[in-house]
């Protein structure tokens, strides 16, 4: 695997539901084609140049030292470091990102500093054994393999996501699903309640609409059809005594 350094790790996030996050790879090998924000960015700013590049990610090696650096500096500042928001922490066919990710876990956590996972990978089991303040979570937006292998093309399959992240359930773990971006009927039919229904387990939900694709303008009620579903979301979480977030946007005046 490649990789690259950094002069820095972690920053405070813009990001509504976010604190403080860091990003230990650069590139994603999963692939996502909604399109992928994290991409549309590193292209923007020159971080890579074609999709191709993009899918081949580089490990940031000086990770762990950029840490124990940090960490002192900012302990008392930060509530809560996710993990990761340009990227995955637990990506597929990538070993060494996972392995990395732990030790990071394992630096925080010691550090008292909890964090928030999500991953379109397999959350291992071994999670189970650092801070129960930490929050693991799976994006899930279908059940559909066919869509899964044409919208995250690397990614784990769905079932798999779902099943690692019940075990650190069992397991006594806190445990979300990121229901985004969810998609339009003209991309694909599908009963939302099937979803949550697969996830009932969870503690948290977090729900949002695609941004950035043209297809969804091309569905002309896209505005009452996430306002519907985001009420089906609330319903179905208050019924079953998850938490939930709706993320900006996704309700709106029709």
């Amino acid at each position: 695997m490649q990789t690259i350094t950094r002069k820095s790790m972690l920053y405070k996030t813009g990001v509504e539901y976010g604190d403080y996050t860091m990003n230990h790879m650069q590139g994603c090998f999963h692939g996502c084609k909604y399109p992928c924000y994290a991409y549309l960015m590193a292209k923007r700013f020159g971080k890579c140049k074609t999709y191709e590049e993009w899918i081949e990610p580089k490990l940031v090696e000086n990770t762990l030292e950029l840490l124990d650096k940090e960490i002192p500096k900012l302990k008392d500042k930060i509530k809560s470091v996710q993990l990761c928001f340009t990227t995955d922490p637990f990506m597929t066919n990538y070993p060494e990102v996972s392995e990395m990710t732990l030790k990071a876990i394992e630096k925080l956590n010691n550090a008292n500093i909890p964090c928030n996972v999500l991953t379109k990978g397999i959350l291992p089991i071994e999670l189970s054994n650092f801070s129960k303040k930490n929050e693991y979570g799976i994006t899930l937006i279908s059940l559909n393999e066919d869509y899964r292998i044409k919208a995250e093309p690397n990614a784990s399959a769905y079932k798999n996501r779902i099943e690692a992240l019940k075990k650190l359930y069992e397991a006594g773990c806190k445990t979300w699903v990121s229901i985004e971006p969810y998609p339009t009927p003209n991309i694909i039919e599908q009963n939302i309640f099937e979803i949550l229904n697969a996830i009932s387990f969870v503690d948290k939900i977090i729900f949002g609409r695609t941004h950035y694709n043209k297809t969804i303008s091309e569905y002309k009620n896209y505005k009452k059809f996430y306002n519907e579903e985001a009420k089906k979301v609330i319903s179905f979480c208050k019924d079953n005594n998850i938490a939930y977030h709706i993320k900006t946007g996704t309700l709106t005046d029709e």
